[in-house]
């Protein structure tokens, strides 16, 4: 906000600033190469608003902001700060804060990779304690056998989404499961609570306040981690079994937000099941697993899909509530949810004859795996175990708990 014109390597340059400044000792004690790796983090955030800005991004286009919790905070070390022992069972930190060595606990066998091929090490916290991510260059080469089966999917809420041919995944709904434990956990928190005197004060708030929040923290980890497995492993089950796999150009985003206004056609009342549901992670690893096994994940314009006819393509308006499609003018009937699917699938070959492509290898772009790096599962808590990270789906990095 302050400087307007400041760069990437301005960015870069200030980090020994910062560290000779005797106001921040804790930046002094900081590998060099992990205050870099923060440099790099804050400009891809002023970047990306630059960009919102000069494209004209609907929606609001705020200043980048700090994390506000302790919580989410992590430290990035590149080739230097860390180091690992003979038997790549144990992780330590020479930086100037000494923390010492940590046991790893994980399934993942780290001799598998060479240590040229770290490139770099992420520790992050979490509620249920530490975990460092492995970012490792490995070529993942997974084959693909064509079963000579072009499907297109529609997102939804009463099932999780249905396919064009007629196949229907049931709905989890993860956090309404466990909506009842997280409110109960909630009032904890609510009764530790230490409320100040007067507006603006801090308290120190008792350890069982702490306790109480760590314990709900746990819970909503958990749901986060069934969500995000749930997702993974039915897309990777999708494009292993297509040849191509086309689905809706959702923002939910727009969707989940409350618009006030007359013009308005959101509906917050669906933003919570919206969420639960996790569109747009299921369709991050639509498309990572689409570059690894080689197989086109094809976005098409949700506008009509649900309204128009897939088989005589007349449009037949009807309401939400309406989960029936019912054609008046070729008679066909099918569900709402299934005829879309077949919509978005008319759609996605139409997009592929126009760029004048085929279905597994396209002229204009062609999908090439050179450099995608592991992803790993999770196991119990306690030392270092093994979980998938959240910033980066589309090369998952393998990462180990503290």
């Amino acid at each position: 906000m302050d400087n307007e014109k400041i760069g990437r390597y301005d960015l870069s340059a200030y980090c020994k600033t910062l560290a000779d400044n005797p106001e921040f000792p804790w930046a002094k004690k900081l590998n060099s190469m992990a205050r870099q790796a923060m440099a790099e983090r804050a400009w891809s955030a002023i970047s990306r608003f630059y960009e919102n800005c000069k494209k004209n991004t609907p929606g609001k286009k705020g200043y980048p902001k700090f994390q506000r919790h302790q919580t989410k905070a992590s430290v990035e070390y590149k080739t230097s700060g860390w180091k690992l022992s003979q038997d790549r069972r144990c992780i330590s930190f020479n930086d100037g804060f000494k923390a010492g060595s940590f046991k790893l606990w994980g399934s993942r066998d780290l001799h598998y990779y060479q240590l040229d091929q770290v490139k770099r090490v992420r520790v992050v916290r979490r509620a249920d304690g530490y975990y460092v991510q492995f970012c490792i260059d490995q070529e993942r080469n997974e084959s693909h056998e064509f079963c000579d089966r072009m499907v297109g999917i529609d997102l939804g809420l009463n099932y999780f989404y249905s396919d064009s041919d007629g196949n229907q995944i049931e709905n989890p709904r993860f956090l309404r499961k466990d909506e009842k434990a997280l409110r109960r956990a909630q009032r904890k928190v609510s009764r530790q609570f230490r409320k100040p005197a007067n507006k603006g004060e801090k308290v120190q708030q008792s350890n069982n306040y702490k306790k109480v929040c760590n314990k709900l923290g746990r819970k909503h980890l958990k749901v986060q981690r069934r969500r995000n497995d749930f997702a993974c492993k039915t897309a990777r089950a999708l494009v292993q079994s297509s040849d191509l796999v086309a689905v809706e150009d959702l923002k939910v985003c727009n969707m989940v937000l409350a618009k006030r206004g007359a013009n308005s056609a959101q509906n917050h009342h669906l933003a919570k099941s919206i969420s639960d549901a996790s569109w747009s992670r299921f369709r991050e690893w639509l498309e990572y697993f689409g570059r690894v096994f080689g197989v086109p994940v094809i976005a098409v314009a949700p506008h009509f899909t649900s309204q128009d006819c897939s088989s005589c393509g007349e449009k037949v308006q009807k309401a939400l509530s309406v989960r029936t499609h019912s054609c008046p003018h070729c008679g066909y009937i099918q569900d709402r949810d299934i005829n879309a699917a077949l919509n978005i699938l008319k759609k996605a070959l139409m997009s592929l004859s126009k760029t004048k492509t085929t279905v597994g290898h396209t002229e204009s772009n062609v999908l090439e795996i050179s450099e995608c790096k592991t992803s790993v599962g999770e196991t119990p808590t306690g030392g270092l175990s093994q979980e998938t990270p959240e910033s980066d789906l589309r090369n998952p990095p393998s990462s180990l708990r503290l």
